[in-house]
């Protein structure tokens, strides 16, 4: 079976594909991986086969100002961003790249509407994958107008809540009990759990008996954070804990200058690596940076800026996980009160165990593959 893994957007769209392609290339099936441009370095360092398609929609390194949360703007850049722009420029390149690789079967991100559209108009299956933890940012009320003005134009009839995404078989990695209960998941999803790997090589900042801060804004929101970074760090200086800081490759850590002995910047790390040494994290609320405090049963402080994040913050302040701050109004004095509660309440810590061992319950990957190779027949 040839399978083509697609993708709209960043890391944060393309990491939960990740597990699934590996296990379907392990079982002996084909594997190759589409997404935008700048993506292609990242997927291939990944070890699978890479194609461009559609545009770029992340940043190539300018710096922008940082806004407050406007979940309307947000909403926006989903409908006529994802939708009405990217998705017919998606459509005509996954279309294309049918007609060369010819797969039998499509692997979608549940952003990525364009390539949905070329599996239906070449009358291929397709499996979609979850990669908004809360559900409620990608929802039908905002997507179905738009996404129909698209179909019409491919000849396609008009589609409701939804279907179109969630007809055949949906994945899930996500804790069922984190979404938004607005929003309950498709009759045809299956979950599925990322193994965790255990504690690697012991990274030169962990101190024994020291709990430990990781603080990151994912890949994609470094270069729009202005000086939240600063604010962040000077909070993180009063907090009796080591602090592990990644900026992103687009940053210089070397622009904030000299920091004290339990601060230590990079540009990235690995999160696998970080987070089992970890106590506490301290993040934007990205969906993938939040799977991976949940997969280690970690609490949180978050300061969401935009796409899905603000939703992820309202499940995480309404199932008790931590804390969420704005990312306008904090001060350095609100990052370390927030953080020095979350590490010592244990009410978090537990709210994030039980999140963790339902996540964890979930069958492997592995236990896709069937799946997947049923949608053949």
């Amino acid at each position: 079976m040839r399978v083509l893994f697609t993708f709209a957007g960043g890391n944060g769209h393309f990491r939960p594909l990740l597990p699934i392609a590996r296990a379907l290339a392990a079982a002996g099936h084909t594997i190759a991986v589409t997404g935008e441009p700048l993506m292609v370095p990242i997927i291939e360092a990944a070890g699978l086969t890479a194609f461009p398609s559609g545009p770029n929609l992340g940043s190539e390194g300018d710096r922008h100002p940082l806004l407050p949360v406007d979940r309307d703007r947000e909403d926006a850049v989903l409908r006529d961003g994802f939708v009405r722009r990217t998705a017919p420029r998606r459509t005509e390149d996954v279309l294309a790249l049918c007609e060369t690789w010819a797969p039998d079967l499509l692997v979608c991100d549940e952003a990525d509407h364009g390539a949905m559209i070329a599996a239906e108009k070449l009358d291929l299956p397709h499996a979609t994958v979850l990669v908004t933890a809360a559900g409620a940012l990608i929802r039908p009320d905002l997507v179905d107008d738009a996404l129909n003005e698209i179909r019409a134009a491919y000849g396609l009839p008009p589609q409701r809540d939804l279907e179109s995404a969630y007809r055949h078989l949906v994945l899930s990695p996500f804790p069922e009990s984190f979404r938004d209960p607005r929003f309950p998941l498709p009759s045809t999803t299956q979950s599925f759990h990322t193994p965790v790997p255990g504690r690697g090589r012991v990274p030169h900042w962990h101190v024994d008996g020291r709990p430990a801060v990781y603080f990151t804004l994912g890949t994609i929101f470094n270069t729009e954070s202005g000086d939240l970074f600063s604010r962040v760090l000077a909070g993180l200086r009063e907090v009796d804990a080591t602090c592990v800081v990644t900026v992103g490759n687009l940053l210089d850590p070397a622009e904030f200058g000299p920091q004290p002995e339990h601060i230590h910047l990079a540009k990235y790390l690995p999160q696998d690596d970080v987070l089992p040494y970890c106590d506490v994290a301290l993040t934007h609320g990205g969906s993938g940076s939040l799977l991976g405090a949940i997969a280690h049963g970690l609490p949180m402080v978050l300061l969401p800026m935009g796409a899905d994040q603000p939703h992820n913050g309202d499940r995480v302040a309404d199932l008790g996980l931590g804390k969420v701050l704005d990312v306008i109004e904090v001060t350095p004095a609100d990052i370390r009160d927030a953080v020095t509660s979350v590490l010592r309440e244990p009410s978090y810590r537990e709210a994030a165990g039980r999140l963790r061992d339902e996540v964890t319950a979930y069958p492997s990957p592995e236990k896709t593959v069937p799946l997947l190779e049923g949608l053949m027949r």
